[in-house]
């Protein structure tokens, strides 16, 4: 059961209170030893003076998600409502939220957390998405306060307020959240809605004790000019639980949306005609839209529009409570193998599947990108260094154009959005053999949306054939072993042969193709996972390896097949934690962490793919990016350590994290046409670059390049440090 999850586990008795509309589904508590349990809620009331989470690779302690607590423990009740609208013209300036404090220690400054990410585009040129360098001279701009609000005791209380357009000429919308927060809380989970549509997802860094924490994000947001161009009623759920002297943070935030008119010369697909919701549709009651998976039924019965050109079905999915850490939950034969020794484990395998379906027919799937939240494993190794996609949860496009002879019928359809695991416990097996389950464990948050481009003449009806699925099952396999040694008598407990170690592999590979006269949609993916759990239950390490290729083809009469989308993308992760406990009961935690990202898009995308910002008409550039395939790589990886007096007199911690982040062009392939197309295989130009490292949440070594210049200092200096344990606030 790898490293303990000790203060979420403590947090369950601050949070789960009776209230009216208590709705207790997690059954799996009731499960757990008794004895193991009171004995981590003691551990946990250690933690009233420090404000860092504990995670454990194992997802067997994380049934009280940092994000969520499940929906069961949702407090719903009215709050007062800020006001939403505000229009100005000004400078455009990346501003962060302010908050002041009396209690700050001497010395100390507000800590700023980040997330590496590519630029995005502003009226001056190339902004790094955390604000910390923007580009040339921003001219007049409009912008728009969306939310001045303080995310207290928030669960079923989400900001809700009336946008209304600018007053001036735009093309283009980024926003700017800013948050600050001090105390103790965990890291939450946050989402963005225009009415019943989902459009942004992210997640909240965790506080320290005064003057605390801040962070910005700057998101582009032009993909939804078809919201921004009319009023809407916005929603920004951020469920927070500050409920007293021991969880005290409270995230106080403002978001502004920046409008302004530029041209970017890239192969992105212009903003959609038409935007249609695929959610639980509760935006009429100001409340959220999400689908909790496997509670509800994730499905809409719509009809569309009958003139469509191009469609994209777009998914938006993350695991929380024993789902959140999914990739390392064991095969569902072995759930119980370290029971005696270290509790119940999250099964259904390592392995998740976000399956599309239209109609009941498979449309497409994503295989969900790891996202360690900055409380996860140790949250030492994200200080101030945020993982990867944890202020930016992306989502993933499916291309469902070949369903256009079908959708555009006139008649009532039904999209589902549907996770998978794998199943190996069928009755009278090995348990080496498994299949696709059509539900998981608790919980997955859910969303999807159809971006339509549509035939400017409405009278034009589209026509074709039903799509051809070829979409066999994947293949799967799984292999797992057990050895049992004898522990050592503590306490009540007998010596005797348990449990000691477990390994269990992983694979699965999957080829869809699904096609329509000129238009075919096609994925290929592989995945590994080798997953090892020994001394009883304390240590797990999981190796996992995600690659994927997604295609979206057409006919040009005159050049035969063309692609007009390709993304390829591999998701690595490594991970190693472990905990334990000395004679005397002191607790140590320790976690290593080493986690990457490759993508490679080329064509029509929906979503921003970095290069508009350095594509502006008009700008440096003597001519523009298209034909061009965009390429990210970056590799994050720290080790982090936890230690905990048994009597809860002194709480230590140490971290340390390195990211590199490489942003540009692909490689270009001579045997495609004009050589612009990427070969797949390396890297050309480099637009963007950042190197950061940190050890106990201060910066060592901050190096960044814009089109290969340096900017924000030289990079060279480095700090001395003591690294010795520091004690966390």
């Amino acid at each position: 059961m790898a490293s303990i999850d000790v203060e979420k586990r403590a947090i369950l008795a601050a949070e789960d209170f009776p209230t009216p509309d208590t709705k207790v589904s997690n059954t799996s508590r009731s499960r757990r030893n008794t004895r193991y349990f009171l004995a981590l809620i003691l551990g946990g009331l250690a933690l009233l003076s420090i404000a860092i989470t504990s995670r454990r690779c194992s997802a067997t302690t994380s049934l009280f998600t940092s994000h969520a607590v499940l929906q069961h423990h949702r407090i719903h009740h009215d709050a007062e409502l800020d006001s939403l609208t505000h229009v100005t013209k000004k400078e455009v300036g990346v501003t962060a939220a302010t908050a002041t404090t009396s209690a700050a220690a001497p010395g100390r400054t507000v800590l700023k957390n980040f997330e590496v990410a590519q630029p995005v585009l502003l009226p001056g040129g190339p902004a790094e998405s955390d604000g910390s360098t923007k580009g040339g001279d921003q001219g007049e701009v409009c912008s728009v306060l969306l939310m001045r609000h303080d995310f207290a005791f928030s669960y079923g209380a989400p900001f809700v307020g009336d946008y209304t357009p600018p007053d001036c000429d735009f093309n283009r919308v980024v926003l700017n959240f800013s948050v600050v927060s001090q105390g103790r809380q965990f890291d939450r989970l946050a989402v963005m809605y225009f009415g019943d549509t989902e459009v942004w997802r992210t997640s909240t860094a965790e506080p320290t004790a005064p003057p605390g924490i801040s962070w910005i994000y700057l998101k582009d947001m032009t993909q939804y000019l078809y919201f921004w161009k009319s009023p809407q009623r916005a929603i920004f759920d951020l469920g927070n639980l500050a409920i007293d002297d021991t969880y005290t943070g409270i995230f106080n935030t403002t978001m502004t949306a920046i409008f302004y008119k530029a041209d970017v010369d890239t192969d992105q697909a212009p903003p959609s005609d038409l935007i249609l919701p695929i959610s639980a549709r509760q935006g009429a009651n100001d409340s959220i839209s999400r689908f909790i998976l496997p509670e509800e039924n994730a499905s809409n019965t719509i009809s569309l529009p009958r003139n469509i050109q191009r469609a994209v079905f777009s998914v938006s999915a993350n695991g929380q409570a024993t789902e959140e850490f999914w990739w390392s939950n064991v095969p569902q034969t072995d759930v119980a193998t370290f029971n005696k020794t270290a509790g119940e484990l999250p099964g259904l395998s390592p392995f998740r599947e976000v399956q599309v379906l239209i109609d009941g027919q498979l449309a497409g799937v994503q295989w969900p990108f790891p996202v360690v939240f900055t409380g996860g494993v140790v949250p030492s190794l994200h200080r101030p260094i945020a993982g990867i996609h944890a202020f930016d949860l992306r989502e993933h496009e499916i291309d469902i154009t070949p369903f256009l002879g079908l959708l555009c019928d006139g008649k009532d359809h039904t999209f589902t959005i549907r996770v998978a695991g794998l199943d190996n416990s069928a009755s009278g097996g090995d348990g080496n053999t498994a299949t696709l389950t059509e539900t998981v464990n608790e919980s997955w948050y859910v969303t999807g949306k159809l971006f339509l481009w549509l035939n400017p003449d409405s009278d034009v009806i589209t026509t074709g054939d039903a799509p051809a699925i070829d979409a066999p099952p994947p293949k799967i396999e799984v292999t797992r072993s057990l050895t049992q040694g004898e522990q050592a008598a503590v306490g009540d407990r007998i010596a005797s042969p348990l449990n000691k170690t477990l390994h269990y592999a992983t694979s699965v590979q999957r080829a869809l193709r699904i096609t329509s006269g000129s238009a075919s949609w096609t994925q290929t993916l592989s995945y590994t996972n080798d997953g090892l759990i020994v001394d009883f239950g304390s240590t797990q390490i999981n190796d996992m390896t995600l690659s994927g290729t997604d295609v979206a083809d057409k006919t040009d009469s005159a050049k035969g097949q063309k692609g007009y989308y390709r993304a390829t993308y591999a998701y690595p992760l490594f991970c190693n934690s472990s905990y334990g406990y000395t004679p005397a009961g002191n607790l140590s935690i320790s976690g290593h962490l080493r986690q990457g990202k490759e993508v490679s898009v080329f064509g029509a995308s929906v979503f921003a793919t970095g290069l508009e910002a350095f594509a502006q008409v008009g700008g440096d550039r003597s001519k523009g990016l298209k034909g061009k395939t965009s390429k990210l790589s970056t590799t994050k990886e720290g080790t982090a350590e936890f230690r905990q007096a048994a009597d809860g007199s002194s709480s230590t911690g140490w971290g340390e994290a390195r990211q590199v982040f490489w942003f540009g062009l692909e490689e270009a392939d001579p045997a495609e046409e004009a050589g612009e197309v990427g070969s797949g295989k390396g890297r050309g130009e480099e637009l963007y670059y950042r190197e950061v490292a940190a050890v106990n949440g201060t910066l060592t070594e901050d190096v960044k390049r814009i089109e290969g210049v340096r900017v924000g200092g030289d990079g060279s200096e480095r700090r001395v440090l003591d690294t010795a344990a520091t004690e966390f606030a």
